[in-house]
């Protein structure tokens, strides 16, 4: 069981800096972390940049089961015990790579006395407090003015601060990075920079950006600071990433230079793809949003598919969303598709249930509701023989290669069976492994809050009603996720005139952005704005939680702190299960108690009497807590004491 990693502060300046490159190539390493006059600050970042893994593989093998499930953006349910959480990983002590590379930058400019190293100290600055915001995000407090400073400060025990605490201190840091960066003296090492080539403009403009994050999370205990925040970033000179051309959006590198190829290809190991719920799913596909193709994967059933099932007389096994789509010629035939027609037709959910078992045998599902999506067994398997035996995935699930650069993707083919006997299983591979492209903070998410804070203020901010910054941020949010999925090649992304492996179906077509189409998004209803406030405040909320598809932290940060998706919402419901409360979901993660000979045992459980914390563990130890509300929903860490309850937003 992984739970959060009180103890890793302790050591952590202790830590050899090793690294390979960031780029193709690496001008230094440190091989003497203990003696930091001889380390190299532009291997240092380098360094800190091959580290920076906000979303990195224990994030979307355990916790994204627990922020999709949370926040209602996945089908089906992963366990009967929805309110409960028993294990995490990959969040708790992220920061902490890249603040003791930070430290280390610190102290040789300040032994060497060259600031015009203060480039690289701001860039992994930056990205420490980018991390940060997550850590807090789910567990509150952290150790970080006293952290990672064992081997120059001897400090083993390190203080907790609040996350009030922190917020007011990362502001003042980001305003002093925005000021280092804009200094003329700074030297640069492009190769050690696999995001901004050294381009500090662009640097000051992620800083000054990254303020609306913290922003966004003050608004429900001081709102008045959160806007004040606002307004201090949109007038700032460094300027805001408004611009896809100031995404923070790249590869670590694109050729293996090292042993750890994860730095290459995000990771080899396995990783959970949830599928689509079916209520996103209805929203993006009533939305004609393209992005719908890049997040998720096509179903199984493509023509050759279900002619082979109508070939097999189980025309009426088919997934009823596959059938509603199959228009068929005089004889019973694969004719052509119905519906939205390629490449929409085969995106395919699951809907929202607790427990499928449990519901099936009350008699809340129909036999054909839980045979179709949660016990398909044989009915989407055909077998020519004991041998030869294939099955189909009716859902449509997370892209895995959006997150995973060597994932191996076979493509969805009948078997057939020739005169002679001989059996054509159709197995094609897509096993070309991709170097990662990983999307953080963009244009896109920036000017959404723009948007956010704009219509709550009622007024213009940085010279732009909310619906300027609405509708840009959504143009840029649909533009990221095509560069996104064109960088990793991921299945059904190819150029029509080169169609390649994919001429075996003439039906099948590209996923890839198309003229026009965001043109025809925007004008939908379930995207125009109207310019009531109340009914544009959801659409930026869930235009956001759209966008944060690839960032699951900050998707369901976002659900929790705005109460959207909204119970009975016309747009996106937020749907509620029989039996349980919208007070026992989740809002933060559980935390371990320290053992008493731990010598962070006192410092820890201050801190969390200071959070309000007196559980630890799971809902499960805890469903009498308060009146019947579950710890983990009673209990929350400060930026989210005054949020609405979920699926309630504030009117």
């Amino acid at each position: 069981m992984k739970m959060k990693k009180i103890f890793s502060v302790l050591f952590a300046g202790l830590a050899a800096i090793s690294f390979t490159g960031c780029a193709d190539d690496l001008v230094g390493t440190n091989t003497d972390p203990a003696n930091v006059t001889k380390t190299l600050p532009e291997g240092l970042m380098a360094a800190a940049i091959n580290d920076f893994q906000p979303n990195d593989y224990l994030i979307w093998y355990y916790n994204v089961k627990y922020f999709n499930q949370w926040s209602q953006m996945c089908g089906g349910s992963y366990s009967s015990d929805y309110t409960g959480q028993t294990e995490n990983g990959g969040q708790g002590s992220q920061y902490i790579a890249t603040l003791n590379y930070r430290n280390k930058i610190q102290q040789y400019i300040d032994q060497t006395g060259t600031d015009e190293n203060n480039g690289f100290l701001a860039a992994t600055g930056i990205m420490t407090i980018y991390l940060g915001i997550f850590d807090t995000d789910m567990y509150g407090s952290i150790p970080y003015t006293e952290a990672c400073h064992y081997d120059d400060k001897g400090i083993l025990t390190p203080k907790y601060e609040t996350v009030e605490e922190l917020y007011n201190l990362w502001i003042d840091e980001l305003n002093n990075y925005i000021t280092m960066l804009q200094a003329g003296n700074l030297i640069s090492f492009k190769a050690q920079d696999a995001a901004y080539g050294c381009d500090w403009k662009k640097w000051a403009r992620f800083a000054n950006s990254l303020k609306l994050k913290i922003a966004a999370r003050l608004y429900n205990n001081e709102p008045a600071k959160a806007m004040q925040l606002v307004e201090e970033a949109a007038s700032n000179a460094a300027g805001l990433m408004t611009s896809t051309d100031d995404d923070f959006l790249f590869c670590k590198a694109t050729v293996k230079s090292s042993g750890n190829d994860d730095y290459v290809y995000g990771t080899g190991n396995g990783i959970l793809s949830p599928s689509a719920s079916r209520s996103v799913m209805n929203f993006m596909l009533g939305s004609k949003d393209p992005r719908v193709r890049f997040i998720y994967t096509k179903n199984s059933f493509n023509s050759s598919v279900v002619q082979a099932f109508i070939d097999k007389g189980r025309y009426d096994d088919l997934p009823s969303e596959v059938k509603a789509n199959v228009i068929r010629d005089k004889d019973g035939n694969f004719e052509k598709w119905g519906g939205m027609g390629e490449p929409w037709v085969r995106y395919t959910s699951v809907p929202i249930v607790l427990d499928a078992k449990s519901s099936h045998a009350a008699g809340k599902m129909s036999d054909e509701m839980y045979e179709e999506y949660f016990n398909p067994g044989l009915r989407y398997e055909i077998k020519l023989d004991d041998d030869h035996v294939k099955d189909y995935s009716p859902f449509s699930y997370y892209s895995t290669e959006m997150r995973k650069g060597r994932d191996d993707f076979q493509l969805p083919t009948a078997m057939t069976k020739s005169a002679n006997g001989s059996i054509d299983m159709h197995i094609l591979q897509d096993t070309e492994d991709n170097p990662l492209y990983s999307m953080y903070m963009t244009a896109g998410e920036v000017n959404l809050y723009l948007a956010e804070f704009a219509c709550l203020k009622g007024s213009a901010i940085g010279g732009k009603t909310y619906q300027e910054w609405y509708y840009a941020g959504v143009r840029a949010s649909v533009e990221e996720y095509d560069k996104l999925a064109k960088s990793n090649k991921i299945p059904y992304y190819y150029d029509e005139s080169n169609p390649g492996i994919y001429d075996y179906d003439k039906f099948e077509k590209s996923i890839a952005l198309q003229k026009g189409e965001i043109d025809t998004m925007l004008g939908t209803d379930n995207v125009k704005l109207t310019g009531t406030k109340s009914a544009d405040l959801e659409k930026i909320y869930l235009q956001l939680m759209m966008h944060f598809s690839e960032q699951p932290d900050d998707q369901y940060v976002t659900a929790r702190r705005s109460g959207y998706p909204k119970v009975g919402s016309k747009l996106l419901p937020f749907e509620k299960f029989d039996g349980i409360a919208l007070s026992a979901i989740p809002r933060r993660f559980v935390v371990s108690e320290p053992t008493q000979d731990d010598i962070m045992h006192d410092i820890v459980m201050k801190a969390y009497e200071d959070e309000g914390f007196k559980t630890f563990g799971t809902n499960s130890q805890g469903v009498q807590y308060n009146g019947g509300n579950a710890p983990l929903n009673v209990e929350r860490v400060w930026p989210d004491k005054n949020a609405p309850q979920w699926g309630t937003p504030k009117e």
